[in-house]
């Protein structure tokens, strides 16, 4: 059952979180996740159990067992569960908003909770309104020659008629940057922000194409 938030104190101020390099969630975006790791069942378990919220958040270095957690993640409500016959969950997470971390707190829990503050993204709550101004022709010549080099490819009739929120944060979250570039992407304060970073992103690293496999993006 879907869930609004209508402000920043709606949402739990401690929540689990699931530190992963190159994987982030924007407000509204769906994220796939094919969860194997035990600590992370637990995670999921405990998530379905309550308000279901789980932050996404990237590692900033350190070990690898602790890595540190970068200063902004955000927060994913699981929409969508299923167990695999192998006992994996593969779950789906809805972008609700973002988080500034505050602290990370000790726990028993084999997972790690952090304290957080929702406040500084307190408009995530709410969709954008469409904006006259985006230069979506613009986007999409950047993406076009990002794409083509390494061989990638996308539904084009979908990327012309999709809300700017739609396509600025699905091409943020799907596309492979690198993870300071993803980072950035979720930093950008706003939606303008965020299109300003993703169309620098695409004609740098169109300049420079790495070794992607040819593929279709999703």
């Amino acid at each position: 059952m879907a869930h609004s938030y209508i402000k920043a104190s709606d949402l739990p101020q401690v929540i689990p979180v699931f530190p992963l390099a190159g994987a982030i969630v924007l407000p509204r975006g769906q994220l796939p996740l094919n969860i194997f790791e035990p600590r992370y069942l637990n995670m999921i378990d405990d998530a379905m159990a309550g308000d279901r919220i789980v932050g996404m958040i990237q590692p900033s270095g350190g070990p690898e067992t602790l890595p540190s957690l970068s200063p902004v993640g955000c927060a994913g409500r699981i929409t969508s569960f299923a167990e695999t016959s192998d006992g994996r969950y593969l779950v789906t997470l809805t972008g609700v908003a973002r988080f500034r971390v505050l602290a990370e707190l000790p726990v028993q829990s084999p997972y790690r909770q952090t304290r957080v503050d929702f406040e500084p993204f307190a408009l995530d709550l709410k969709a954008p309104d469409e904006d006259d101004a985006f230069d979506r022709d613009e986007l999409l010549a950047a993406l076009q020659g990002y794409l083509s080099p390494r061989g990638l490819d996308i539904d084009w009739d979908a990327a012309r008629d999709a809300p700017p929120e739609a396509l600025v944060n699905s091409l943020s979250m799907a596309l492979p940057f690198e993870a300071p570039e993803k980072q950035a992407l979720i930093e950008a304060l706003t939606l303008n922000d965020r299109l300003g970073t993703l169309t620098a992103l695409l004609r740098i690293d169109a300049a420079e194409p790495g070794d992607d496999e040819p593929a279709t993006m999703q």
